[in-house]
């Protein structure tokens, strides 16, 4: 089934400004809200976004599974929303929230800590 086909209570005025993938996702970014940390990247659509804001909790759109997952609701390692930004092109959202424990699904941090790539000569 296709996210752009679930309904959502999404306020009609975000909706509207929303760019979104062929199967009706977009990016959203979790980052700490105090220290600026990036921890995650998730899928959202519309029902995910609207059930964060108005939750408190992140909720994304798994695309392995198919279905709808909060963090933390099985790992214990809760997402609590502080705020939520709409990117200057609309197809990103950015979540600053209060990460309790880790935010990857390896037991990481942060889902960027598997090390930095190599980088090439500069010119």
């Amino acid at each position: 089934m296709s996210s752009t086909a679930r309904p959502s209570g999404l306020d009609p005025a975000i909706v509207a400004r929303l760019k979104r993938t062929d199967d009706g996702l977009f990016p959203a970014v979790a980052q700490q809200y105090d220290t600026g940390e990036v921890l995650m990247l998730g899928w959202m659509d519309d029902e995910a976004l609207h059930r964060t804001l108005t939750t408190g909790r992140c909720t994304y759109w798994s695309r392995s599974r198919g279905e709808y997952w909060v963090k933390g609701d099985t790992s214990g390692h809760v997402q609590h929303v502080k705020s939520v930004a709409l990117d200057c092109d609309a197809d990103t959202v950015l979540v600053k929230v209060d990460q309790v424990g880790a935010a990857c699904h390896t037991g990481d941090r942060t889902c960027f800590d598997a090390g930095d790539l190599p980088l090439g000569p500069r010119v």
